[in-house]
């Protein structure tokens, strides 16, 4: 069995997911094999390249910038943590991110097909389009991702789906090859007005995967068929503290495969609760 929890929009928590699933292990006594999460990581190593957004929301909530904070240097104590926990957290870029830094690091790393971001080589970026197999023992799950956000005025600048990944994942078409998972930040662009990516509409009409997690548009948690009557489409719910201080409900999902037979489930709201925008970095 593979076991695989999925996060997305964390917005410079990078700690929280891997604490999450730390008591997950502990409290179900589950074994988690990797993370899966849908972009809006807040990658941002340099203050000065901050985005609107991100600078506006960091004046009252520092944990925006805990990618500079805890993840370019290391910390000692963050370091025995993840070192002991042994668990990478697989990504996708989403339109909050420091795009130029991460286009330096996939130059860098030209023939993989993810690559790491952080200090600790915890945090890998899928590049957009590459088949990705994630293998333990004599299971694996196979994924391909698709970062970053759609457009609908033609615009190029970072944050929006670049001409070259959508070119690398087309490629996947006619190909025999058919992965499992589709990650994605942004959703396909059937649904809600000033959403979606005509891309990522493109993709699920010519690949069935057997699911599409995504992100970012702040709705609740959904699970529905797609239309193209194969693919499950997962609105995961962003990874963000409500007024209250506490975590929404559905922001940590669990997906497992097990002799390739798949069974998804949200972690219960009272196991979430135990984290608080006031305490989660000392749990």
């Amino acid at each position: 069995m593979i076991r695989t929890a999925i996060f997305s929009d964390i917005h410079g928590k990078l700690l929280l997911p891997f604490k999450l699933v730390h008591q997950f292990q502990i409290d179900f006594g589950k074994k988690i094999d990797f993370i899966l999460q849908c972009g809006d990581l807040g990658a941002y190593p340099n203050l000065d390249n901050l985005d609107k957004a991100t600078i506006r929301h960091a004046k009252y909530d520092r944990d925006e910038l805990g990618f500079h904070d805890d993840f370019i240097q290391p910390n000692a104590e963050i370091q025995v943590f993840l070192d002991e926990l042994n668990i990478d957290m697989i990504c996708v870029r989403g339109n909050h991110e420091d795009h130029d830094y991460l286009d330096e690091l996939e130059n860098q790393y030209s023939t993989e097909t993810r690559f790491p971001i952080d200090a600790y080589k915890r945090v890998w970026l899928c590049k957009s389009g590459e088949f990705q197999n994630f293998e333990k023992e004599k299971e694996q799950i196979s994924f391909v991702g698709l970062g970053r956000i759609g457009d609908r005025k033609g615009r190029t600048e970072p944050r929006f789906i670049q001409a070259y990944e959508f070119a690398k994942i087309k490629k996947l078409f006619k190909s025999k090859q058919i992965p499992e998972l589709f990650i994605t930040h942004d959703s396909d662009n059937s649904g809600d007005p000033g959403y979606g990516s005509k891309e990522i509409r493109e993709v699920l009409d010519h690949i069935p995967f057997q699911y599409h997690f995504f992100g970012h548009t702040g709705k609740p948690f959904s699970q529905e068929t797609d239309l193209n009557e194969i693919t499950q489409s997962i609105k995961v719910k962003e990874l963000e503290f409500t007024e209250s201080g506490a975590l929404p409900e559905n922001c940590m999902l669990i997906l497992e495969k097990d002799q390739d037979e798949f069974h998804l489930e949200c972690v219960p709201l009272y196991f979430t609760n135990q984290f608080t925008k006031h305490d989660w970095k000392w749990k």
